[in-house]
């Protein structure tokens, strides 16, 4: 049991974020201006608890620079898209980051996996698809959120990636309060740059923007750091799509947006890919062996897609 609770935290990470849409549907600010809140509101939360659970909590690293860069370009990118196409197609189009990271890894360190994990990833991906399939396509202002939200894929991908890095390195609340801080730097200027409003309007817009800060960034991103430290970074990537299920559902009952038996399907095939690719986690092959070493590790040591 004890070496399920990162894949269950994981999985409730996954599933704290997929509110994020719907909050930010919700906001009365600028789209960027609600993911500049996302991180804003959240920090007078991490910053005491890095300090309360890390003697390090000062410790600085430039990878915090780093990683707080590309999540504040997937969080811009992907904020603008949810304005532009439907809730569940804007957390799909993000949640394509396991293919390219799977890619990556194949291309960069010369990683094979099992075939339970390629069918896994498979299935959690056509899942995906069938479960936004009907919302796809449309007009151009829908499809240019469509392409935003593809784009979001890659800088969500990097992200993942150096939070698997640095987590190896760092603890969770120290590299989340860092990283949180450097992506609210970076989204703010581009906040002040968009002529939609940067500050609530109204009581119930912080109140809105403070859920999205809670439950997506809080709840959502710090445990999914947690659980990267116990997790492959490829697995965890499937199953963060439990994401656009959630995204869909919350959709579903707040918006309107009707799921039917195709999308129900959809969903209950990616739920399916993601267990197979649980159980397919651990690489069977690689192309390039790593130089020897004088102490090596056991089997179940770290590197960088291995579980630590």
């Amino acid at each position: 049991m004890q070496k399920l609770l990162p894949f269950f935290a994981l999985l409730f990470g996954g599933m704290m974020i997929g509110f994020a849409g719907i909050f930010m549907r919700l906001a009365d600010t600028g789209p960027i201006a609600s993911a500049f809140w996302r991180m804003a509101l959240a920090l007078p939360l991490l910053w005491p608890l890095a300090f309360w659970f890390s003697k390090r909590a000062r410790q600085f690293s430039p990878g915090f620079v780093w990683s707080g860069f590309l999540f504040a370009a997937d969080m811009a990118i992907w904020h603008l898209a949810l304005h532009h196409t439907t809730v569940a197609n804007a957390t799909l189009g993000s949640n394509l980051a396991p293919i390219v990271l799977a890619l990556w890894a194949w291309i960069r360190w010369g990683q094979r996996f099992s075939a339970e994990f390629l069918a896994g990833l498979s299935a959690a991906i056509l899942g995906a698809v069938f479960l936004v399939g009907p919302h796809i396509g449309g007009d151009g202002d829908r499809l240019y959120g469509d392409f935003l939200a593809l784009l979001t894929a890659f800088f969500y991908a990097a992200y993942q990636a150096a939070i698997k890095d640095l987590r190896d390195r760092h603890d969770t609340f120290h590299l989340m309060a860092w990283g949180t801080t450097f992506s609210a730097l970076f989204l703010l200027p581009a906040a002040l740059l968009d002529a939609r409003p940067l500050f609530p309007q109204s009581a119930e817009g912080w109140l809105v923007v403070s859920a999205l800060a809670l439950t997506a960034q809080v709840c959502g991103q710090v445990v999914i750091a947690y659980a990267l430290a116990h997790l492959s970074v490829t697995v965890a990537s499937v199953s963060l799509l439990i994401q656009p299920l959630t995204a869909a559902i919350a959709a579903w009952l707040l918006f309107d947006e009707r799921l039917t038996g195709w999308q129900l399907f959809g969903g209950g095939l990616l739920l399916v890919g993601i267990v197979l690719a649980k159980r397919g986690e651990r690489p069977v092959l690689t192309l390039k062996r790593p130089p020897a070493m004088k102490n090596p590790e056991p089997s179940g040591g770290k590197n960088a897609l291995n579980a630590k």
